[in-house]
């Protein structure tokens, strides 16, 4: 109704004396001829009518427009209700904690204790962007282990070295285990910096692919999935790095 008064208020041009109008009535509008239409207020000229519907479809294409722009359909985070709920996996034992683990093997022997060391092999994942691996081994999970371990992520138990996911995960596994976690944000990096506590990706690009969803400021799912192997376990008596 704005745009209407608006359009109004315009004065019309021309305006076409009563016997004009009576001939339009009787005969149709001329081609030359310009038609009043009664508003509030005055005249408006029709062909100014013509303008209201058309703008108006302009103006709800533009709001379309702008809808889809600012909903734009993101694949990543389709599915996915950040903020609300923790998501959960199916076959996954949940701890108290909200670390979620799967065995995929399970090791003989003792667990490793607190002060031990243990020698692990590791894969991570960013599971939350697209499945991007950050760190993979190139020996195959569950295959002959040869030689010495000294390629191989060693940390101690109870020292704080690593994640608090990386070592309750490790805590009640048995050597020759593989073990699969998943990750939530506040069981990860601190501070979203990998740098502070391990594992750390052993390769740029890992580097890279891991800092691109760890600092992303965006609506980015950060949780990782780990597999883990322990291979050794380390008393404290032997040094652990010869």
């Amino acid at each position: 109704m704005d745009l209407v008064r608006a359009l109004a208020a315009i004065p019309a041009r021309h305006p076409l004396p009563p016997s004009s109008l009576t001939k339009a009535r009787r005969h149709g509008p001329q081609p030359s001829t310009t038609v009043l239409a009664p508003v509030p207020g005055g005249m408006l000229d029709r062909r100014r009518l013509l303008l209201i519907p058309a703008i108006s479809i302009s103006i709800g294409s533009f709001d379309k427009g702008a809808a889809k722009a600012e909903f734009a359909d993101m694949p990543a985070l389709r599915g996915k209700d950040y903020g609300k709920t923790k998501m959960k996996y199916p076959d996954y034992t949940e701890t108290e904690s909200g670390l979620q683990y799967k065995d995929l093997r399970v090791g003989d022997g003792p667990s490793p204790k607190k002060g031990e060391t243990v020698v692990v092999d590791w894969d991570g994942y960013t599971i939350g962007y697209y499945g991007r691996i950050f760190e993979a081994r190139n020996k195959t999970k569950g295959g002959s282990f040869e030689g010495g371990d000294k390629d191989f992520f060693k940390f101690k138990i109870g020292s704080g070295q690593v994640i608090p996911a990386f070592e309750e995960a490790i805590s009640d596994m048995a050597p020759g285990g593989v073990r699969r976690i998943i990750v939530p944000p506040d069981l990860g990096y601190p501070d979203n910096d990998y740098n502070k506590l391990g594992p750390k990706p052993t390769t740029f690009s890992g580097q890279r692919a891991l800092d691109f969803v760890l600092r992303n400021q965006g609506l980015i799912d950060k949780t990782l999935l780990f597999d883990i192997e322990l291979l050794k376990i380390i008393p404290n008596d032997k040094d652990p790095f010869h």
